[in-house]
């Protein structure tokens, strides 16, 4: 009896650790199959978000507003805009009205009513009279006078014309002893074997370089005109003109390293014969662009590198301020130089308008909290714009050093609650690896909240990028970087690009190696004119 019932215990010890074992298993192949499961709704998830981003890029609006209204997405641009100017004036009208001191009425143009037309440009008078028969009385036939005019005008264009331009040089000789020649020195010319004057070079430059016109589109246009320029000729005189301005650009850079603050940011550029890469190589070209108002400097470069040997290269040694977006290929030249790097809050908001528009239509969520932050830290650079460094920096004591305590919390506490794989937890995670160079700007008047002065003057090689497509040889990416240099410089300081290409074009060949450039910088191109 006793051997029996020990023999029983160990048969129920035995099924009692058998079903511990296998409830553990299955414990465990739970949570495998639960931890699997988060996994594929990760991935459905990030999936879907992708394809959702995929679709806005394709269809979507081009832009980054806050809550895009319908009304923007319409074709109808040219009713929508004249619609909203009319709203805009109803909301300055009722401002007014509820202010406590009484303002005069703004005048407000009509509907639909034309600008008037610029005084200083030229007038054509045309004067139209009434027939002979017309200028006498009806009733007794006494001649009538003029008592006044009515006058209107329209806009007329005058379309290109070209025309050849003959240096005629008259040689002399003593008509006695027949020795001794003596003729005029030939004109200075930017391109002394070419038959292309200095206007011509800045009119073929800035119809490709500012408004994105082709070369070979170039040639058909001058074909119209009826002069036939093949397309290698117009380029060979580019890559040639860009080649000569390196004087002057490097001018430009030694100006640029003097500023105390720098912006710089790439975009992606092929080159279609490089030696020892392939065609479908990616290269790069950089930009950089620093100065006070009134003498700002933009300078492209090309490299066929993204390394960051490129930055080392440009910045030389150079200890100022840096401005960028968040891509690390900067971090030697800061390290090296012992250069303040601060952050772009544009890009790092661009991530949250990423994760917005993935959200669930009609709800809001953290994106909307974090956008309407970065917004309230917009407003206070709207207010300090007109400011000094130092009263910049009290203010941004004052305003935005709370919004970001604020944001800091509460990126802390997200991050605990979002997947990282998500377009929410992508923009949480940016905006902390980057929290550093982004906060920077707190204590330092000079440096701005983002690096919109470099996306905006890289943005016309952007969009020429699209219709010229690549650059054939590496001279020719130089080319369009010094030419591309000049005209976005001109720009920043209030210049006419084809004005200011034209005089350097025309000045530059007249200088040595040896003189001065620095009557031929944008700043100092009115004092230079002939009065």
């Amino acid at each position: 009896m006793t051997s029996s019932a020990s023999h029983t215990a160990d048969t129920l010890d035995q099924l009692q650790r058998k079903l511990a074992a296998a409830e553990a298993e299955n414990d465990r192949l739970l949570a495998l199959m639960a931890r699997k499961e988060a996994q594929w709704e990760a991935a459905k998830q990030s999936l879907f978000e992708q394809f959702r981003l995929a679709i806005e890029r394709q269809f979507g609006p081009s832009t980054e507003k806050y809550r895009v209204e319908q009304g923007d997405l319409l074709i109808n641009e040219a009713e929508v805009a004249v619609d909203a100017e009319d709203t805009a004036a109803d909301e300055e009208s009722t401002t007014q009205d509820a202010a406590a001191e009484p303002r005069q009425p703004a005048k407000r143009r009509t509907r639909g009513g034309r600008v008037a037309l610029p005084p200083d440009l030229p007038r054509i008078e045309v004067v139209h009279e009434l027939p002979e028969e017309g200028r006498r009385c009806a009733e007794d036939g006494t001649a009538l006078k003029v008592i006044g005019e009515e006058v209107s005008e329209e806009l007329h264009v005058v379309p290109a014309r070209v025309e050849v331009i003959r240096h005629v040089r008259r040689k002399y000789a003593c008509p006695i002893c027949e020795e001794g020649v003596r003729v005029a020195s030939p004109p200075a010319k930017l391109l002394p074997k070419s038959n292309a004057s200095a206007t011509l070079l800045a009119y073929v430059a800035t119809a490709k370089y500012q408004d994105a016109l082709p070369l070979y589109r170039q040639s058909q246009i001058f074909a119209r005109h009826g002069v036939e320029i093949p397309r290698n000729t117009l380029a060979r005189w580019m890559v040639q003109a860009g080649e000569r301005l390196q004087p002057l650009v490097a001018a430009l850079r030694r100006h640029l390293l003097q500023a105390p603050l720098i912006h710089m940011d790439e975009t992606t550029l092929q080159v279609n014969t490089e030696v020892n890469r392939l065609a479908s190589s990616t290269s790069y070209m950089w930009l950089q662009r620093g100065g006070p108002p009134g003498q700002q400097v933009v300078l492209f470069d090309y490299d066929a590198s993204r390394a960051g040997r490129v930055p080392v290269r440009l910045l030389g040694d150079y200890t100022g301020r840096l401005v960028t977006d968040g891509y690390e290929g900067y971090a030697e030249v800061v390290r090296k130089n012992g250069i303040l790097h601060a952050g772009c809050w544009a890009h790092a908001r661009r991530k949250f308008v990423e994760a917005q528009k993935v959200q669930p239509k009609g709800k809001t969520g953290k994106a909307d909290w974090a956008l309407n932050q970065i917004r309230k830290l917009y407003a206070v650079e709207k207010q300090a714009k007109a400011l000094d460094a130092d009263a910049r920096r009290e203010l941004r004591d004052q305003k935005s050093r709370p919004l970001i305590t604020q944001l800091r919390t509460w990126l802390d506490k997200s991050q605990q609650q979002v997947l990282p794989k998500s377009a929410l937890g992508k923009a949480l995670h940016y905006l902390d690896g980057q929290w550093g160079r982004l906060t920077r700007f707190l204590d330092d008047g000079l440096i701005p909240l983002d690096n919109n002065l470099a996306e905006n003057a890289i943005r016309p090689f952007v969009v020429g990028r699209k219709n010229w497509l690549f650059s054939h040889t590496p001279s020719g990416a130089h080319a369009s970087a010094a030419i591309y240099s000049l005209i976005e410089t001109a720009k920043a300081n209030g210049h006419s690009p084809y004005d200011y290409l034209q005089f350097v074009f025309e000045t530059l060949p007249t200088l040595s190696e040896a003189d001065d450039l620095s009557p031929l910088l944008p700043w100092r191109w009115k004092e230079t004119l002939p009065l």
